[in-house]
């Protein structure tokens, strides 16, 4: 970070430094630069020949190619700051999902879909983009350092020199915040009110997205909360299986009480009538589960004592149990794949999963909840193999 602001730094002194030596002023059409390599290389006359005419676009070129590879970075940092915030909840959960690369998939979607729209929005208009584009990483910057000065702050006599920290952040908070306020008041007019509008509406759905997950969180753990006093423990002499038997199979997922809701509706719908439940799970491997140490040993550890869970309520009521695990950043080919093999184990096995239903059920949750169990269902039924899906209003 130290070379990039000093690279930074020399550059944009350099460029300032041109213009106040050649005197450059507006030239409609043309940008700042391109009017001071023109005038120093109409000073070159190497042979008789205006160089301007060609140097002049070979460093326009250079330049265009700059920016683009500039442009790239919102392509790099873009989906990882998403992934991030559906770690946390405030974008949907799809936004951490990896592909079979292990990288972000859905966010550079995001990305392109976003810069094309706002391009054809602003018909290319370079005044509107860079208030936009200002504002914004401004308001990043802002944000970013005033994250770095509270984090000092907190921390303060445990980290040293933290006065040094603290007082480097505080000052960057006042200078990105002050250039901040003066592009939004200057620019308001020319772009900068619409800039505050998109930004706010952006602010706004995040806000709803968070509001929605931890409503549906808070349900879901008062549900975990109603089967929290179950008998866990292991038996010492579970019954056996049967491959040959009635098997029921359940897809459960970290939640233990919408696996306990599949697994006592199926014991409603059919009593007495599958001898085998085989518990299946997938450890979804998304942008959380695999970055930082430990994260993933936490997914096994976290997956495998569910399930164990399952296995061993069924063995204190006399029903015979086990588990399938698999891990992957694709669920629904997972657990197909693991169907398969169950399926060629036990011939009579049906295939079970819940799915939420919200009271208020409209685009946006099924937006923000995946539709795993409805893609699954499809393909094991062209497959030849039975599932029923069974609702979990909350």
């Amino acid at each position: 970070m130290f070379y990039l602001a000093v690279s930074l730094a020399f550059t944009a002194s350099g460029i300032i430094m041109l213009y106040l030596l050649w005197d450059v002023h507006h030239v409609p059409g043309q940008t700042l630069n391109a009017v001071v390599f023109n005038d120093i290389l109409k000073s070159w006359t190497l042979g008789g020949i205006d160089w301007s005419g060609i140097g002049l676009p070979v460093v326009l070129a250079l330049e265009a190619g700059l920016l683009f590879v500039a442009a790239n970075t919102g392509f790099l940092g873009g989906p990882a700051v998403l992934a991030n915030m559906a770690a946390n909840r405030w974008v949907p959960h799809q936004f951490s999902y990896l592909s079979s690369r292990l990288v972000t998939r859905n966010g550079v979607m995001l990305m392109a879909l976003a810069a094309i729209g706002i391009l054809l929005w602003s018909h290319g208009s370079v005044t509107l983009l860079v208030v936009l584009y200002g504002v914004n990483v401004f308001l990043t910057f802002s944000l970013s350092l005033a994250g770095m000065s509270i984090y000092w702050w907190r921390n303060r006599g445990v980290e040293q020199h933290w006065v040094w920290h603290l007082a480097l952040s505080g000052v960057g908070l006042a200078v990105t915040a002050g250039i901040l306020v003066v592009l939004i008041v200057e620019k308001f007019g020319q772009g900068g009110w619409v800039t505050v509008l998109i930004t706010s509406m952006v602010i706004a759905a995040c806000l709803l997205v968070r509001r929605h997950y931890d409503e549906t969180r808070s349900q879901l753990k008062q549900v975990d909360t109603l089967f929290a006093g179950q008998q866990a423990s292991a038996v010492a002499n579970p019954p056996a299986l049967d491959h040959s038997l009635p098997t029921a199979v359940l897809l459960v997922g970290k939640s233990r009480g919408s696996g306990m809701h599949t697994l006592l509706w199926v014991q409603r719908l059919f009593p007495e009538h599958f001898k085998n439940f085989i518990f299946v799970s997938v450890g979804e491997v998304d942008s959380q589960s695999y970055g930082g140490s430990g994260a993933l040993e936490h997914l096994r550890d976290e997956v495998g004592d569910n399930l164990q869970y399952f296995i061993n309520f069924c063995h204190h009521n006399g029903l015979a149990a086990e588990a399938r695990l698999a891990y992957g950043s694709d669920v629904a080919q997972e657990l197909t794949k693991l169907a398969g093999t169950i399926h060629g184990e036990y011939d009579n096995c049906v295939f079970f999963a819940s799915k939420l239903i919200f009271v208020h059920d409209n685009w946006g949750t099924r937006l923000l909840h995946n539709q795993t169990a409805d893609v699954l269902q499809r393909r094991l039924h062209l497959q030849g193999m039975q599932m029923v899906i069974l609702p979990m209003k909350v």
